[in-house]
């Protein structure tokens, strides 16, 4: 007999560790790139981390402000994650250290090009009165 799927609410205890893990994985990491990474010409931030619901695996989506591409600097961390991961160890006591899983996001690039759109359609509208 297999095993039925568990749906968490958003008020459910699990559910709640979960998101304050997710938060002090995102400030602990935070200040780790900022202590031993260096970024040249570019300022790497830390937008959101979503550790898994096993605890074992952590997403962790960075942007990237400056000249700097995302592709190296998600390269440079991913050279980093053990250090990254061993001071997380040593900084976060939970049962299991996530492994990190960087993804670079563009969030902030489309919500400024969809401000963009919405000031190119309101001008005209705006000239004709």
């Amino acid at each position: 007999m297999a095993t039925p799927l568990l749906h968490y609410s958003i008020d459910s205890p699990v559910k709640h560790r979960q998101l304050r893990v997710n938060a002090l994985l995102k400030r602990e990491l935070s200040s780790s790139i900022a202590r031993e990474v260096h970024f040249e010409s570019a300022l790497v931030s830390i937008n959101h981390v979503d550790v898994t619901s096993d605890l074992k695996n952590a997403h962790v989506f960075v942007s990237v402000l400056g000249s700097a591409d995302g592709a190296s600097v998600i390269n440079k961390l991913e050279a980093h994650r053990p250090a990254l991961q061993a001071e997380l160890s040593r900084r976060v006591v939970l049962k299991y250290t996530p492994h990190l899983v960087f993804h670079l996001d563009d969030s902030i690039q489309r919500g400024a090009r969809v401000i963009e759109i919405l000031q190119e359609i309101e001008t005209p509208h705006s000239e004709h009165e």
